[in-house]
Parts: structure tokens; C-alpha cells; sequence
């Protein structure tokens, strides 16, 4: 048995297990999309404990609780990345491990609360992390934008598949 402890900076990734990690949060982001569109963001319950995260987020975090909130709206990947915010970040999320299920897994979580996922709108977050910005995002209402851009995609798609139905409908109809 080895006595070294085990570095996780030096670890190495396996491709298997990443894309396993990446099926399963791009599947949490889709879900989170459907919900966003279904459920107005400030009704909109993430855990059981909202409440508790939200105001830990904010007290831990002042500067998402800056009039306007623009931390919060367009977060900065620099800064969570620093080492600073690192630390920061590891100290919030570790109060979370026999906590909340799956708390350091990973999700993405869109940089700017105003638009949708998209490829350059989206980085990789802890669980936590995800929870503590969109949950203070739905109470703060800087997710209503993205509500309603969530339910006019939705309605695009379900007039296209209308729209290929009639398509489909009148040329088996003319065969």
C-alpha cells in the first residue's frame, strides 16, 4: 500500500470517465433548460435547502450582492478560477458535502443569466456552484429573461414539428 497521498493536480483523466461526466452535465443542463422554460424561474425550487444556500451565497459572496447583481448576471470565469476564488469557492462548497447529494459533481451553467446555452456561454462548474449562482439568480429574477427565451424556443420548435406534421400530412395524402 502506497503512503503518498493522492495529488488530484497531478492525476490523470481518464477519456471514459470524462465523457461519462460530460453526458451526465450536458443532460443537467438540458434538464434545467426544460425547467426554466416550464416553471417561472422565481417559484422555481433547485433543493431543499433554497433558502439556506441562497443566503449563504450571498454572505459569502458580497459581490453578487451589488445593485444591478452584474456578478451574478454575467459571471467572470477569471475570477472563478483564480486562486482566490478557488479557495473561496472550495471553503463554500465543502460546507455542502454531507449535505446535498452529488456536491462537487459537474455542471455547466451559462455565463450571462440573459441568453441560452450556447457553446460560448457555457463553462463547467461544481454542483455547487450551480446551485449557489442559479438558485440566487431565480430568487434575484435575473433568470426571467432566460424564462422567456426558454418558452419562445419552445414554441419555435413546436410550430416547426406542426409545420413538417402539415408537410408530411399533404404529400401522403397526394401519394
Amino acid at each position: 500500500m502506497s503512503t503518498q497521498a493522492f495529488d488530484p493536480n497531478k492525476a490523470q483523466n481518464l477519456v471514459e470517465i470524462e465523457k461519462q461526466f460530460a453526458v451526465k452535465a450536458v443532460e443537467h443542463a438540458q434538464i434545467y433548460w426544460n425547467l426554466l422554460e416550464k416553471v417561472p424561474p422565481r417559484t422555481l425550487k433547485l433543493s431543499k435547502l433554497d433558502d439556506e444556500i441562497f443566503e449563504h451565497t450571498l454572505s459569502t459572496f458580497p459581490e453578487f450582492n451589488t445593485e444591478g447583481h452584474e456578478k451574478l448576471v454575467k459571471l467572470d470565469e477569471d475570477w472563478l478560477k483564480s486562486e482566490e476564488g478557488k479557495k473561496k469557492w472550495r471553503d463554500f462548497i465543502n460546507q455542502y458535502e454531507k449535505k446535498v447529494k452529488d456536491f462537487n459533481f459537474g455542471s455547466l451553467i451559462r455565463t450571462d443569466a440573459r441568453q441560452e446555452y450556447s457553446e460560448i456561454n457555457t463553462i463547467f462548474v461544481t454542483r455547487m456552484q450551480f446551485y449557489a449562482i442559479e438558485i440566487s439568480r431565480n430568487r434575484l429574477g435575473l433568470n426571467d429573461g432566460a424564462h422567456e427565451i426558454a418558452k419562445a424556443d419552445s414554441e419555435k420548435q413546436r410550430l416547426r414539428k406542426e409545420k413538417e406534421a402539415t408537410k408530411a400530412a399533404k404529400k401522403d395524402g397526394k401519394s
